[in-house]
């Protein structure tokens, strides 16, 4: 993946409403409770509606759970939303962070998304660092070969802290 097929856009639904992507891929832990970041944020736009799942057990947030939601009505400017279980937020390392970024872009690549926006496992909750995310991401992206617009949830600090990440990698030739 190159800078040229990736954006950000920040945490903010008023933001959102101008996203041309085809899906929303979200991540949360099974022990992260409100859901935090761009999941809260899906939540409270669509009325309560993942929490009801959650609440009723038909969404838990294990590891390997993922799920496929269509938005009620127009709510969201994506047509799809994509949830993915991460399981128990204990133990979030690099190695856990990486294996599920290749299933989250697997799972995208198989739905034949073009483009998405995601916020990446972790970052609502803190445990991995912007910067850290994208290069990850980038690594793994590289790895997969499968090009898609890919649109970050990201904080100002976090776009900031990932612009720079991307500004090294370009002069660095990678």
């Amino acid at each position: 993946m190159t800078a040229a097929g990736l954006h950000f856009l920040p945490p903010e639904l008023a933001k959102w409403d101008g996203a041309a992507a085809e899906a929303l891929a979200l991540s949360f832990f099974v022990d992260e409770r409100p859901l935090r970041g761009a999941a809260g944020l899906c939540d409270w736009r669509l009325g309560g509606r993942l929490s009801r799942l959650l609440k009723s057990g038909r969404l838990v947030g294990g590891r390997e759970e993922t799920t496929l939601i269509p938005p009620a009505g127009h709510r969201l400017a994506f047509p799809r939303v994509f949830l993915f279980g991460l399981g128990e937020s204990a133990g979030f390392d690099e190695a856990r962070y990486r294996a599920e970024v290749r299933r989250i872009r697997a799972v995208l690549a198989r739905a034949g998304l073009k483009s998405y926006g995601v916020q990446p496992p972790g970052r609502a909750t803190g445990l991995i660092a912007a910067r850290r995310a994208l290069e990850l991401w980038l690594d793994e992206a590289a790895r997969d070969g499968h090009a898609a617009e890919v649109t970050i949830i990201e904080s100002a600090g976090g776009q900031k802290e990932m612009a720079e990440t991307l500004r090294a990698r370009a002069k660095a030739g990678g």
